[in-house]
């Protein structure tokens, strides 16, 4: 009997009885019958069911990467993501209605309001306001140190860490620094407040708040005397003195045997380190030495 023909029927397992015990017979019986054993043990993969063909290229075109297309796109990608945030930050610096200015160490500058009210930012200082309706709200946030000029108007707030200020139209000082809080009113009338303390200032009034102390004084001056690159302290501990110089000259101050709480009164100018530390260091006996140009020691007299 045909040998191919007998493999075939045995395939389809259509062979008669005859025909099996002649398939048995053939030398490869056993190979092929070990073919068939080893095929059932193998499972189909896990795949889904594709309706036809167009289904099938409509989920794959839907799902395939387009490689080729990438290499295009990456540059252009790169592009956009740069113009998006170039949107942004022209939007935000140009459209936003939130204004801050900062000052360095030893630096000055002045600020004219929407409403004309004029503001000289003393150095390391920051302002923030809102320019949007400025004429309906005049609120503005300072850190450190402002002499204002306001333009008379609707009221005029300045909100401190340690306290708020509240004017019409008057000039006034408000510096706020590290457990210090004051306010010099030079002309007009000025409301302050911090926590319960409220006071109503005329001109020559001061207003201060020294490490949870709460003093009033007077001045003479009609501005604040460091707009004219002069700073004077009135029975102030020296180490607030120091860290004005600090910002002033933009040095560093080390401090060896110094009673950092004595107080201090009297002044410096803003224009010339050696001359500002003798200032300092000769009224409380105490002496100094430059390191480098930004670097300075005071000693205490057993140094």
């Amino acid at each position: 009997m045909d040998k191919e023909l007998l493999l075939q029927k045995w395939l389809n397992n259509d062979l008669t009885e005859a025909e099996e015990k002649a398939f048995k017979q053939l030398d490869d019986y056993a190979f092929n019958e070990e073919i068939i054993e080893t095929a059932k043990l193998f499972k189909a993969s896990v795949f889904s069911n594709v309706d036809d063909f167009e289904t099938f290229k409509a989920q794959y075109n839907a799902q395939k990467v387009p490689v080729k297309k990438l290499h295009w796109l990456s540059p252009m990608l790169k592009i956009a993501s740069i113009l998006v945030i170039s949107f942004g930050v022209y939007f935000t610096v140009f459209f936003s209605p939130n204004t801050e200015i900062k000052t360095l160490a030893s630096q000055k500058t002045t600020i004219e309001l929407p409403d004309q009210s004029q503001i000289v930012l003393n150095a390391l200082s920051v302002i923030n306001y809102n320019k949007k309706g400025w004429d309906d709200n005049r609120t503005l946030k300072l850190d450190g140190e402002a002499y204002f000029k306001v333009a008379k108007g609707k009221t005029f707030d300045v909100i401190t860490s340690q306290g708020k200020v509240t004017v019409v139209g008057t000039q006034f000082n408000v510096k706020q620094r590290d457990n210090y809080f004051e306010v010099k009113c030079f002309e007009g009338v000025v409301k302050v407040k911090s926590d319960t303390i409220i006071r109503q200032l005329l001109a020559g009034d001061t207003y201060r708040l020294l490490e949870g102390k709460f003093i009033e004084s007077k001045t003479i001056s009609t501005t604040p005397e460091w707009t004219k690159n002069t700073c004077v302290f009135d029975a102030l501990p020296i180490k607030q003195v120091i860290a004005e110089l600090e910002r002033q000259y933009n040095v560093k101050v080390a401090s060896n045997n110094v009673d950092n709480n004595r107080l201090f009164t009297g002044g410096f100018t803003h224009n010339n380190l050696n001359e500002a530390l003798i200032s300092i260091t000769q009224p409380m006996n105490l002496t100094y030495e430059i390191i480098s140009s930004n670097q300075v020691i005071i000693n205490g007299k057993n140094n």
